[in-house]
């Protein structure tokens, strides 16, 4: 109690020197599907996830969606910005099971104007499908025969039967990247490949299941997978954050709670080929030696597995090319050990901003609100470096680069507006820079109910 009234004080003393956090205006609240199927698996809603990083995707003046209806087949949305009416179309391919992890992610090659979309899969076979050339930018009709067949390949790359968490990236000088992991939870490596002059090639693995870690308790784990916050570039360098998960239980103080630990950060300046920490020291090759667990200076927040500590939130960078995460987690003045990671996140997990200074350090600040749910939130900055934070429930927290980023206040409240809002969301990262935030969300519903997905707008007020 003393931390929080500590926090909204100093709060109120930076809002007074520096000026009020950044607003949001609420612009248009959008329909995309009555009917999205609705299923909750691993606390999650197929349509909205955190790790989709582009289920909602803006490039050359369009603005993409992508959902299963309640038939299970995928569908296409597409509009022309700022305000054109969506048109829709269905890809030949039906979600094969209730799994909240089988998304689907879209990308667009620059150099040809494909769009790309990889979906429905969870230590799975990929289902896979690109467009005609230029259907990104030629604006013409928006129907499933522009789309190729459904594969079970990257177009041309067989990237083998056990992939999860497909994203899609366009590099500084526009090539296209697919990132994905290979193997299971707890035992599995992140992969690399690239598009180029209309082809997929193998990168490799830039972090593995390698190594050893043990717990606080003593319990001794082999095996793991480095779960990340995005994969994002700015200028030519990608920054990776993230948080492994063990594979053996006994690394938490129990059975209910996560193996997550620690939150990791390092960079990459030639597009993921070879990896450096925050020191500038060289950690890792793509392919060959992949960063692992033991892999030094790479840890920036060190927790043990006991606090709930969530995978796969999200990060931004800002204009200097600083890395900004969220991670959540339950702090130790509630509970040194999280027994039941759903009950205790609901009620005590809080989000923190993690982010690193031009000298190398970084800085942890509780963002004074509670999550009030098991899932993950999002950040985004706009052009004056001020983070804009989507909680769960569509609830928006700002703060201004000005206060450094002290002066957290909410600035929009899904949930006193009525929005009805599942939880997790899928933000437009693409639009951020237009001075606008598109977020994906999906209805409350129960059982296998379907319920109404929706694109809803906010202007940025920086």
């Amino acid at each position: 109690m003393h931390f929080s009234i500590l926090l909204a004080s100093l709060a109120s003393i930076l809002i007074s020197i520096c000026g009020a956090a950044p607003s949001v205006s609420l612009v248009s609240n959008t329909q995309l599907d009555a009917n999205g199927v609705f299923f909750v698996s691993y606390d999650g809603v197929v349509n909205v996830n955190s790790f989709q990083l582009s289920g909602v995707l803006t490039y050359s003046g369009w603005q993409y969606a992508a959902w299963y209806t309640s038939t299970r087949y995928a569908i296409l949305a597409r509009r022309q910005l700022p305000s054109g009416a969506w048109s829709t179309l269905q890809l030949p391919h039906q979600l094969s099971t209730n799994d909240s992890h089988n998304v689907i992610a879209l990308g667009v090659s620059p150099a040809d104007g494909k769009i790309h979309v990889a979906m429905d899969c969870h230590s799975t076979q990929l289902y896979y499908t690109s467009s005609e050339a230029n259907l990104a930018t030629s604006g013409a009709s928006w129907v499933a025969s522009r789309f190729g067949s459904i594969t079970t390949t990257l177009g041309n790359l067989n990237i083998g039967t056990v992939v999860t968490y497909p994203q899609f990236v366009v590099t500084p000088d526009n090539l296209l990247q697919f990132v994905y992991r290979s193997g299971v939870s707890g035992n599995g490596a992140t992969q690399l490949a690239e598009y180029k002059s209309g082809s997929w090639a193998n990168v490799g693995s830039w972090a593995s299941a390698s190594g050893t870690y043990t717990s606080t308790n003593g319990v001794t784990s082999t095996a793991r997978n480095l779960y990340i916050h995005g994969f994002t570039y700015r200028a030519n360098r990608v920054h990776i954050t993230g948080t492994w998960r063990e594979q053996a239980g006994g690394v938490s103080c129990s059975s209910g709670g996560l193996t997550n630990h620690d939150t990791t950060y390092f960079y990459s300046d030639d597009k993921g080929r070879t990896w450096k920490n925050s020191a500038g020291a060289s950690i890792g090759t793509s392919g060959s030696s992949p960063v692992n667990v033991n892999t030094a200076g790479i840890i920036v927040d060190s927790l043990n597995a006991d606090h709930g500590l969530m995978n796969q939130e999200s990060q931004a960078v800002d204009s200097a090319g600083q890395i900004h995460a969220i991670i959540s987690y339950v702090p130790g003045r509630f509970t040194q050990c999280v027994t039941n990671y759903e009950s205790d996140r609901t009620s005590y997990a809080r989000p923190f901003h993690v982010y690193r200074s031009s000298n190398g350090t970084f800085t942890k600040v509780e963002i004074p609100f509670a999550i009030s749910s098991v899932g993950r939130s999002q950040i985004v900055m706009d052009n004056s470096d001020n983070a804009y934070v989507v909680l769960p429930y569509v609830r928006i927290v700002t703060a201004s680069k000005s206060s450094g980023w002290a002066d957290w206040t909410l600035a929009y409240d899904g949930q006193a507006q009525g929005l009805n809002a599942f939880g997790e969301v899928t933000v437009d990262r693409a639009r951020v820079s237009s001075g606008v935030l598109s977020i994906l969300y999906q209805l409350k519903s129960t059982g296998t109910t379907p319920s109404a997905v929706k694109v809803i707008d906010f202007n940025l007020n920086g």
